[in-house]
């Protein structure tokens, strides 16, 4: 068996388009306010992305850049400013932060109708309870991926392998949604393969390079890599790519697969936040 490669580049290309469309319907610019602390090269090259791609599509670029020695007030002053603008439709703090600022306490001054990265409190209560709201956009692109594959949620067994609750935790609560029946493993896990072999879909977020192989995946499962690991090779997943290929349905590459389809349900996020402000 080879596995179908879910290409993420191929559909975040018309998400995007959808979202320029989408703009172009409301009849005036969503703005986005993306908030960069310090210096961090990832953080930064991130953050440049986002930027680029929304002004792309004709979301206003309201970025924000503080030094890394900024206070605790002065981030939380800026934050309560950007919430209280009209002209700003949405807001993305990019983490993680300095270790003497409080990102929880940070998110939290975040209106929630204007959260696009879906990481408030209230966010995470209106995904909890099947509310409408702002969802995490790696979880939320994941299930674009599965949707445009054609997979079969309702009844399926699922596995999430890590818990995080920028994806791992928000992942298992979006495929709850869709009527999967959802194992979350993590570090603790014991014998993580024989409950992987489970999943009819696995979506592998542990951060841990390789972790899943070929003895952890039922034959014609759907597995999603959410992991991104650089190495001397290149950019390397969560999971053993080549021999997990030989045994999955269907399987997203890294680089190529999640990763493109975060940036691009960023956008959408931010159309939808627009649109209820």
């Amino acid at each position: 068996m080879t596995a179908a490669i879910l290409d993420g580049r191929l559909l975040a290309e018309k998400v995007v388009a959808r979202a320029t469309g989408d703009i172009a319907a409301l009849g005036r610019a969503p703005g986005l306010a993306t908030v960069l602390v310090g210096d961090d090269p990832a953080s930064a090259l991130y953050v440049r992305n986002k930027r680029r791609q929304c002004v792309a599509v004709g979301i206003r670029d309201l970025h924000r850049r503080f030094d890394a020695d900024v206070t605790q007030d002065e981030l939380a002053e800026a934050i309560r400013a950007l919430g209280d603008d009209p002209g700003v439709t949405g807001i993305l703090l990019q983490l993680p932060l300095p270790p003497h600022l409080d990102a929880d306490a940070l998110l939290a001054l975040i209106p929630p109708d204007k959260d696009v990265d879906g990481l408030t409190e209230t966010s995470a209560g209106r995904l909890a309870l099947g509310r409408p709201g702002l969802r995490p956009c790696t979880p939320l692109g994941v299930l674009e991926l599965l949707d445009a594959h054609g997979a079969t949620l309702s009844g399926a067994e699922a596995v999430v392998v890590g818990r995080s609750s920028l994806v791992g935790k928000p992942m298992a609560q979006l495929l709850l949604g869709r009527d999967a029946t959802v194992t979350v493993c993590h570090s603790r896990t014991r014998d993580l393969a024989a409950v992987c072999r489970r999943a009819d879909v696995l979506v592998v977020a542990a951060g841990i390079r390789g972790l899943v192989a070929a003895d952890a995946v039922k034959p014609g499962a759907t597995v999603i890599d959410v992991g991104i690991h650089r190495t001397p090779g290149g950019l390397r997943g969560d999971v053993d790519f080549p021999a997990v290929s030989a045994v999955a349905g269907a399987i997203t590459p890294v680089p190529g697969g999640v990763g493109p389809m975060t940036i691009a349900m960023l956008l959408a996020n931010t159309v939808t936040a627009a649109r209820t402000l």
